[in-house]
């Protein structure tokens, strides 16, 4: 059976434990988060002396793995394998036979990292049809402003979307490096107070006058002198920060595009249609909107392609050689 993270965890809370979780996908948080969540939830301390296995691919085989998991446990009803870093393990496929007929008493949970398992393969088609499987898929860039809400949210704490889209927008959509930079927002904000970009301007170090959400507004109403000076700023830290800051542009400038084919709808038809969870953004999407038309955003889809491709080292006929000069151009290109 395929669960959503969500799906996973909730019956993961509800104690409801099965015999063997696959665990599998690009974003690694979601399934370390699981691991955890199993490891600390099935024993207690002194079961998981003689009940619980810890096993890594490249040092393991499917022969361990499945001897270990077809023993009984001792003074416990239930034992504990859990298997890391199973994309290293070079008889993975062979763990078929067991997980056709597991130990009702052994919970096998099977980590691989880093990718997908192609599920149309023999084993693939068995642990769909014998395991709880989950694909832990990356989040897209306009989901991780309101995931890190919910996150906070989940532990008592409260961002605006603003300043949860700051933090998205500067660091990308690596959920773990999100969240320890959260924990250390956390360290230093105290129970009850509202994360503002103050703070994280603070504490996790994003300017809360220079970044690239300030940037995307500037471009919004035009401000040629203020995303200059973003840009200046960009150059000045001393990090070449074009890939990340041109992805973001882009998602901005694709909400104004759709934003164009659903002006006429009602407020609540424009959020569902943008994919957008509240209202706060839609005002720069309809600025820029009336700034930007159609024609204009697909020369700017194209002026952004051209300004990535450049930074990753595929050059066209521009002369520009630094990263500040990549995005000079580009602001000069969306402006003008």
């Amino acid at each position: 059976m395929v669960l959503t993270f969500s799906e996973l965890m909730n019956q993961l809370k509800k104690k409801s434990f099965e015999p063997v979780y696959f665990l599998h996908g690009e974003e690694s948080y979601f399934i370390d988060v699981i691991c955890d969540f199993i490891e600390e939830n099935v024993l207690s301390e002194s079961e998981k002396a003689f009940n619980f296995s810890l096993f890594y691919g490249k040092d393991s085989d499917h022969r361990i793995v499945t001897d270990t998991s077809r023993k009984y446990p001792l003074m416990s009803e239930k034992q504990l394998v859990i298997l890391k870093e199973a994309q290293d393990m070079k008889s993975l496929k062979d763990l078929q036979a067991y997980i056709e007929s597991p130990t009702p008493s052994t919970i096998l949970v099977i980590a691989y990292k880093n990718g997908k398992l192609n599920m149309n393969t023999s084993l693939g088609k068995v642990l769909k049809d014998k395991a709880i499987v989950l694909e832990a898929k990356p989040l897209y860039d306009n989901q991780v402003g309101p995931w890190i809400e919910s996150y906070l949210s989940g532990m008592q704490r409260k961002i605006d979307p603003e300043s949860a889209s700051l933090i998205a927008a500067n660091i990308g959509s690596d959920l773990q490096k999100i969240v320890n930079e959260i924990d250390k927002l956390l360290l230093n904000v105290p129970l009850g107070n509202i994360i503002s970009k103050i703070e994280i301007e603070k504490h996790i170090g994003i300017s809360r006058e220079f970044n690239v959400f300030e940037l995307q507004k500037a471009l919004a109403a035009k401000d040629i002198l203020l995303a200059n000076k973003i840009v200046s700023y960009f150059g000045d830290s001393g990090k070449n920060q074009n890939i990340p800051v041109i992805s973001s542009v882009f998602s901005f400038f694709n909400k104004v595009f759709r934003y164009h084919f659903v002006a006429h709808l009602s407020e609540k038809d424009q959020l569902e249609a943008l994919e957008l969870k509240n209202n706060y953004f839609l005002k720069d999407y309809k600025l820029a909107s009336s700034k930007f038309s159609t024609p204009k955003l697909i020369a700017i889809f194209q002026y952004l392609k051209e300004a990535d491709l450049h930074s990753k080292g595929i050059f066209y006929q521009s002369t520009s050689k630094s990263s500040d000069d990549i995005l000079r151009k580009l602001i000069w290109q969306i402006l003008h």
